[in-house]
């Protein structure tokens, strides 16, 4: 799932949206539910606003929504390696490394 389409290595981004989204599925629901499911939801969300953004410039994106705290580490998941898809296939080299970046850099946070 990794790779450079486009020019862009988006390995590490795959490699931390793996990490995050498996370290969020081993959570006990006590830590889900004080925070740490609200916390990646709404990175999952920034995440999939990116993805949409840098497919369809222009349009204004959809929230991802929220499927509870137990589905948390997967739509992590699923919206960053759409955010990655999105890099890879874009065709504006410095806004896909722009974007990486800032996907890195929230992931980094969390």
């Amino acid at each position: 799932m990794d790779g450079a389409l486009g020019g862009v290595d988006t390995g590490p981004l795959d490699a931390a949206v793996d990490a995050e989204a498996d370290r969020l599925r081993r959570l006990p629901e006590s830590r889900l539910r004080r925070g740490a499911a609200a916390g990646a939801l709404a990175v999952a969300r920034r995440l999939a606003e990116r993805a949409q953004l840098l497919e369809r410039p222009g349009r204004v994106p959809r929230e991802l929504p929220d499927a509870g705290i137990y589905s948390v580490g997967d739509q992590l998941a699923v919206a960053g390696h759409d955010l990655s898809q999105a890099i890879r296939e874009s065709t504006d080299g410095a806004a896909a490394e722009r974007e990486l970046t800032a996907a890195l850099e929230l992931l980094r946070r969390r």
